[in-house]
């Protein structure tokens, strides 16, 4: 065999070997501890950039490190509320006999008065009105219309508590795209989520984190920023 043949028996390997590879059509899978099928792609969370918060004094840093502690002090609460309700809307559907359900109803009211009657009597007004903004948030619902339909024991749990006590606005809701105070609980909640410090659960509302960022931003949305 001359070297040339040679040479030209090895450039074909060579290019197909290299053809081979570029046309490969191999696709690696993977499955992960909980999946029920295997995926040719891992999905990643949605992960926000923040920027550093800027305060124009040291009463503006008070003010939101306040706002901040009484935020993740009282959002478990409302997750709680948001997690009952669906438990109590997905049980109510099976269950036929209205007898049935409000023995139901009873026995989720016992529940959370037991549970949760004495840490909520210690919430401050503040607290307890951040709370009710929490829930709309987490459940859609203002706490007035969750007490209003009784669905599941809402009146003992608020009038037997923060409401009850402080007198607060039942009717308030969770406005970020409105209100600057509600963007900043928003932007604490998002913080705490990436961090861990919070278990995560998606709001009940439609809006957009981001496109909130980029409008409170702008100086002349606000005029008691930070």
């Amino acid at each position: 065999m001359s070297l040339n043949h040679l040479y030209s028996i090895l450039v074909f390997f060579c290019g197909w070997f290299a053809y081979s590879q570029i046309d490969s059509t191999e696709v690696n899978f993977v499955k992960f501890k909980g999946d029920e099928a295997f995926k040719s792609s891992i999905e990643l969370k949605e992960v926000y950039v923040f920027a550093p918060l800027k305060f124009k004094d040291s009463k503006a840093i008070y003010s939101y490190l306040l706002l901040k502690r009484r935020t993740l002090k009282v959002y478990p609460y409302a997750k709680l509320a948001a997690d009952k309700l669906k438990e109590l809307n997905d049980s109510i559907v099976d269950i036929k006999k209205k007898r049935h359900q409000k023995r139901y109803l009873r026995e989720m009211q016992h529940y959370i008065e037991g549970e949760f009657s004495e840490e909520l009597k210690k919430l401050t007004r503040s607290e307890g009105q951040i709370l009710i903004k929490l829930v709309h948030r987490q459940t859609g619902s203002s706490t007035y219309d969750l007490v209003k339909e009784l669905r599941s024991g809402w009146r003992a749990f608020w009038y037997a508590t923060t409401a009850k006590m402080f007198n607060l606005n039942m009717k308030a809701e969770f406005h970020p795209d409105h209100i600057h105070e509600d963007y900043l609980i928003e932007d604490i909640l998002q913080r705490a989520f990436m961090d861990d410090i919070l278990e995560f659960q998606q709001s009940a509302l439609n809006y957009d984190f981001a496109k909130l960022h980029n409008k409170w931003s702008d100086p002349k949305n606000s005029r008691n920023k930070l």
